[in-house]
C-alpha cells in the first residue's frame, strides 16, 4: 500500500463563473495561499447547439481559452502551478501552438503542465475543419514536432501530417524538453502515447476502482512498449474524482499510486467557494 500524499489541484479555472478574470483571480490567489498545487483548465473551442451527445456541456457554458486565461493568472499568481486539462492538440497547428506553449511556459516562469489530448468531440472537429478520424496520429506527431521546436539547435521535422525545415523558433521554454506532457484519456491509443510520449497521465471522473483498472492496463502496456530514456522512468498520475473530494477518498486513491487529484471547482457554488477551499484544504492538511 502506498503512503503518498497526492498533490491536489483544481480544475475549471477558466469556466462557468470563473471564466469572469476577476473571479478566477481571487479563486486562484485563495488556492494558492492554502496550498493546493496547481490550478487547471478545461477546453472545448465550440459546443454543439443544441447540445447532443457525445458533448460535456450545454453549449452557452463559458470556457474561456486556456493559454491566454492562464497567461493572466500567471501574472496574479507566484507559485501555484497552471495546468491545461487539457489541449486537443489535433485542433491545432502544432508550429503556432509550440509558440503558444512556450511563451506561455516563459511568463509562468516553468510552471506550467502541458495536458494534451485527441478530443473526441467530432462536432468541434468538423466546425474547426479538422479530420476526426486521423487525431490520434495527428497528435502524436505534434508532440513530437513541438519538442523538436523546442529542444533543437536547427528544428527539423518531416512527418505524415507535419512538415518543417529551414526555420526556428525563440524565445524556447524553461526546459529544454518543453514543460511536461501530460496525457488525457483512457483509451489503448492515450495509454501507449502516456507510455511512449508522456511524463504523466491524467484521467478525469474516475473513482477508484476504475482508476486502478487503467492504471493495471498501463503497467501491463509499459512491458510490452519502449519509453525513452529522457521521459524519465516514473508517470505522474493525475485523477479528477466525480465527485467533491474527501480525506479518505484522496486516502484510497494514494493506496494505488495516484500523485495529484484534481476535484472540480464546479462542485462548489459561486457564493460559498472560497469557504468551501478552505473547508477542503482544511479537511486534507493541505500546507499554505
Amino acid at each position: 500500500m502506498s503512503t503518498l500524499k497526492p498533490a491536489i489541484g483544481l480544475f475549471g479555472i477558466n469556466m462557468n463563473y470563473l471564466a469572469q478574470p476577476q473571479r478566477a483571480k481571487v479563486v486562484a490567489q485563495e488556492a494558492e495561499s492554502l496550498g493546493f498545487e496547481s490550478l487547471w483548465t478545461g477546453e472545448h473551442v465550440v459546443l454543439p447547439d443544441p447540445r447532443e451527445a457525445p458533448s460535456p456541456a450545454d453549449p452557452s457554458t463559458p470556457m474561456a481559452h486556456p493559454p491566454a486565461f492562464l497567461s493572466y493568472l500567471a501574472a496574479v499568481t507566484s507559485s501555484i502551478k497552471l495546468g491545461t486539462g487539457i489541449t486537443l492538440v489535433a485542433q491545432r497547428n502544432p508550429v503556432v501552438l509550440a509558440k503558444e506553449i512556450a511563451t506561455l511556459d516563459l511568463l509562468s516562469e516553468g510552471r506550467l503542465l502541458f495536458g494534451i489530448g485527441a478530443g473526441y468531440l467530432h462536432q468541434e472537429f468538423a466546425a474547426l475543419g479538422v479530420d476526426f478520424d486521423s487525431r490520434g496520429p495527428k497528435t502524436d506527431e505534434a508532440i513530437d514536432a513541438m519538442r523538436n521546436l523546442w529542444s533543437e539547435d536547427h528544428p527539423s521535422f518531416h512527418g505524415q501530417f507535419i512538415k518543417f525545415d529551414g526555420v526556428n523558433a525563440y524565445p524556447r521554454p524553461t526546459s529544454p524538453m518543453g514543460p511536461p506532457i501530460i496525457v488525457g484519456g483512457t483509451s489503448r491509443a492515450a495509454l501507449r502515447r502516456t507510455i511512449t510520449k508522456g511524463q504523466g497521465w491524467y484521467g478525469f471522473a474516475l473513482d477508484v476502482a476504475q482508476t486502478e483498472k487503467v492504471l493495471d492496463d498501463l503497467t501491463h502496456m509499459r512491458d510490452n512498449l519502449p519509453r525513452p530514456e529522457a521521459l524519465g522512468p516514473d508517470i505522474e498520475i493525475s485523477i479528477t474524482p466525480p465527485k467533491p473530494l474527501t480525506k479518505m477518498m484522496m486516502e484510497d486513491y494514494a493506496a494505488i499510486g495516484v500523485h495529484r487529484l484534481i476535484p472540480m471547482l464546479g462542485f462548489y457554488p459561486q457564493e460559498t467557494v472560497l469557504a468551501d477551499l478552505e473547508a477542503l484544504a482544511i479537511q486534507l492538511d493541505l500546507e499554505a
